[in-house]
């Protein structure tokens, strides 16, 4: 997203001859706690353009072609968009669930900003600021992170599985494991030459190995796909797709980076 958004910034800079940000922050993401969050998350970003009077009502935001909210109603069309994954959390035919969305995203059209859902780990883990201060004054403490957004059992649960990839990660390395050793292992798995694991080419065999040890690197041991393209002599975006097919090779093979 960083290289999309920069690259997007820099052509947008170029051709109206103008210089500076384009955007007002950096790209977030946020891990979501299913059903309930989900859909306060969805139908608070979509309602965006209507708080920002882009859109007069809603039924110009059912007709426009900017946002998600359109897409779901079925007025524009976007590929990449997941719409089955929301309607589906409304049940029954499709023409049902968008008029049930639809509703659901009516009742909220009026209302402002929702500071637990735009920022503040802690009042999105609550789901508000009333539950904050009801907490508060209770004198009991609970987590919160900016990058969560779900109940306080929700954000505990995914810190400390966090947690413990970075500890996986610090044992690892703390055993001598790095990419030169990963490699090392892919090469006995496959049975095959180490020069061969990294060379370049589009080899069935070389691609299945490269793949394992991009997966493994990766996601044991943190090295970034950026870093993988440079000593591997790919582009990046190919790293990416090979991160995610070596998780399949891994799957398919039944192997592990340690050795049982």
């Amino acid at each position: 997203m960083r290289r999309l958004l920069t690259g997007y910034a820099v052509s947008f800079n170029l051709r109206h001859r103008r210089s500076g940000h384009l955007f007002q922050n950096r790209y977030k993401s946020i891990l979501c706690q299913e059903d309930a969050y989900l859909l306060e998350l969805v139908r608070y970003i979509h309602l965006n353009p209507l708080r920002a009077k882009i859109a007069a009502d809603l039924k110009a935001l059912d007709r426009y072609g900017y946002g998600g909210h359109s897409v779901i109603m079925g007025r524009c069309r976007a590929d990449w968009q997941d719409t089955d994954y929301v309607l589906k959390l409304f049940g029954g035919p499709t023409r049902q669930a968008r008029k049930l969305y639809r509703e659901f995203v009516q009742k909220e059209a009026r209302r402002g900003r929702r500071p637990e859902l735009s920022g503040g780990g802690l009042v999105r883990s609550l789901g508000g600021w009333k539950a904050v201060q009801a907490v508060r004054s209770s004198g009991d403490r609970t987590l919160g992170d900016e990058r969560i957004l779900g109940d306080g059992d929700f954000v505990e649960g995914a810190l400390a599985a966090g947690s413990e990839r970075l500890e996986r990660r610090s044992l690892l390395k703390a055993a001598g494991y790095d990419f030169e050793r990963i490699a090392e292992r892919v090469a006995v798995i496959f049975d095959m030459p180490l020069s061969e694991v990294l060379r370049e080419g589009k080899y069935a065999r070389t691609v299945a190995a490269r793949s394992l040890l991009c997966y493994w690197a990766n996601r044991e041991l943190g090295i970034t796909t950026v870093e993988l393209a440079r000593r591997l002599n790919l582009a990046q975006p190919t790293v990416s797709q090979s991160v995610e097919r070596g998780e399949r090779v891994a799957a398919e093979k039944r192997v592990t980076l340690l050795s049982k």
